[in-house]
C-alpha cells in the first residue's frame, strides 16, 4: 500500500498560522534569501562556492580551470555571486582573486553538502 503524505482531513490551527503569516509579512529578507538560493541552485555557481570553501581565495583563472569553464564564464558567475553578497574580490596587478564574503556563506555551503550526504546515506 502506498504511503499517503497529505492530510486526509482539513484541520487548521488558526493561532499558529496567523502567527507565522504575521512573521512572514514582517520579514523583508525572504525575497533576498530566495535570490541567494536561486543563485546557488546553478550547478556551476555551487561548484564555485564550494571550491571557495576549500581554498580561502582563488584567482578567476583557477576557478575557470576547476569548474571547466572559460575565464569569461567563471568571471560572470563570480560577479553574480558577488552582487548577491556571497563573494568578494581583490585585485592584484592584472589578477582578480575571489573569496567567500564571510563565514556564514561557508557554513551554508557545508551544511547543504552535509545534509545531502546524510540524505544519500538513508537511501
Amino acid at each position: 500500500m502506498k504511503e499517503r503524505d497529505i492530510c486526509e482531513v482539513t484541520c487548521v490551527d488558526n493561532e499558529k498560522t496567523t502567527r507565522v503569516q504575521q512573521q512572514l509579512e514582517k520579514d523583508t529578507s525572504i525575497t533576498e534569501v530566495t535570490k541567494l538560493f536561486k543563485a546557488l541552485s546553478d550547478e556551476t555557481r555551487l561548484k564555485i562556492a564550494y571550491s571557495l570553501t576549500l581554498e580561502d581565495e582563488l584567482c578567476v583563472c583557477d576557478v575557470a580551470n576547476i569548474v571547466g569553464a572559460t575565464t569569461a564564464t567563471a568571471s560572470h558567475h563570480l560577479r553574480h555571486l558577488k552582487n548577491l553578497g556571497l563573494t568578494k574580490y581583490r585585485k592584484e596587478g592584472k589578477l582578480v582573486y575571489y573569496s567567500l564574503d564571510d563565514d556564514h556563506v561557508k557554513q551554508l555551503i557545508h551544511i547543504a553538502i552535509a545534509h545531502q550526504e546524510e540524505v544519500a546515506s538513508r537511501e
